[in-house]
């Protein structure tokens, strides 16, 4: 018992009785080759080594979307904390300065999203006739 080496008793590890001539590297080869083209059909868009650019363009228009939504808080609620230590109305200037700041960070990112227009720009008409 002591002599024997694998778990079988053969001395090699793996399948056992099955080896490798039934996997052939030839075959392997060729059913890679049938993936990538059955995966390549079903995504044209995606190129070699375009993936990890746009997961790292994603995180960081996540970041700048949250940044600016964060930042247009930020600002109302210290604008409205200033107000309140300078008039006296406690609770009610940091309230509205918080509402506002909510609704300019809800602004600037639909902004850098680019589905509202900047000021002043309004929307052309798209129909040439008119």
């Amino acid at each position: 018992m002591a002599d024997k080496k694998g778990p079988d008793g053969t001395g090699e590890t793996g399948r056992g009785s099955e080896r490798e001539a039934d996997i052939r590297d030839d075959d392997l080869e060729r059913r890679r080759r049938d993936l990538e083209a059955s995966l390549a059909s079903r995504r044209p868009d995606r190129l070699e080594g375009k993936d990890d650019a746009k997961a790292v363009t994603g995180y960081g228009q996540a970041l700048k979307l949250s940044s600016e939504f964060i930042a247009g808080i930020v600002v109302g609620v210290a604008i409205g904390w200033i107000i309140d230590r300078l008039a006296g109305i406690s609770p009610w200037g940091l309230i509205v300065g918080l509402l506002l700041g909510f609704g300019a960070g809800v602004l600037n990112v639909l902004r850098s999203a680019g589905l509202v227009s900047e000021f002043g720009q309004g929307e052309k008409s798209r129909d040439p006739k008119e």
